[in-house]
């Protein structure tokens, strides 16, 4: 089995030294501010060390705000974008699709549509980049769109479908809803690969941020909480850390 290595400080030596097998979906849940984001860009930035290329389809934020935050955290972008190594694409405007849409004469559901556009954008730009790294952030952004968990069960599963059919090893990034070590699991942790969660807890009187690997398929790895930290070069993980 071949591996991809994640490229994120502290992080690889939590998954044997190898990082997810090559071609797996990982699905990265953090509550607000725990900077899944960042993260994100920092796996699409070391593939370029690798000779990987990357897209990042990004379902809340435009191109030009997301490098400059990228920018100020440590992860510079914008030569790799200019170069076409990466490619940043704004699907933004699905999230405004109303629940109707008119093509021709037919009407079809606004849901439908719009994730009938995301495989199509990410598709065409992991084809015109060449990518063998892929980012959709986040989910829950076309989740949404779908009103019952069968229908948004199915539309990940036909999402997960089109990330590999592309070959690509991709990064699902969600939102986190309880940031408590012990918390109900969502259904988008059993259909992906790998699982890795970002949170935060109150120990005494600060807040500790907290990495874990929930789950990964095809590589042995260390499933206890450590702590991390946000820092101007980006997200750094220390594996040899408990929290208790």
């Amino acid at each position: 089995m071949s591996y991809v290595t994640l490229g994120i400080k502290g992080v690889d030596s939590l998954l044997d030294g190898k990082g997810v097998p090559r071609g797996s979906s990982v699905l990265l849940l953090g509550a607000p501010g725990s900077g899944k984001t960042i993260f994100s860009l920092q796996f699409l930035q070391s593939g370029m060390a690798e000779g990987e290329n990357g897209v990042y389809l990004s379902m809340d934020e435009d191109p030009e705000r997301l490098l400059a935050n990228a920018k100020q955290m440590g992860v510079d972008l914008a030569k790799p974008v200019k170069d076409g190594k990466i490619a940043i694409v704004d699907a933004s405007p699905i999230r405004l699709l109303p629940a109707k849409i008119k093509l021709g004469g037919a009407e079809v559901g606004g849901h439908e549509f719009a994730l009938s556009t995301m495989i199509s954008s990410l598709t065409e730009a992991v084809k015109k980049t060449g990518a063998s790294r892929l980012v959709v952030d986040p989910i829950s952004t076309l989740i949404v769109h779908f009103s019952d968990e069968y229908t948004r069960r199915i539309a990940f599963l036909d999402l997960i479908a089109a990330a590999n059919k592309t070959k690509c090893t991709t990064i699902f990034v969600d939102e986190l809803n309880d940031a408590q070590l012990q918390r109900p699991h969502v259904f988008e942790e059993f259909l992906t690969q790998g699982v890795i969660v970002m949170s935060k807890i109150l120990a005494g009187s600060t807040f500790t941020r907290v990495f874990s690997v929930e789950k990964m398929r095809g590589v042995a790895h260390d499933t206890q909480p450590h702590p991390y930290r946000i820092t101007e070069h980006g997200i750094e993980v220390f594996p040899t850390e408990q929290i208790f």
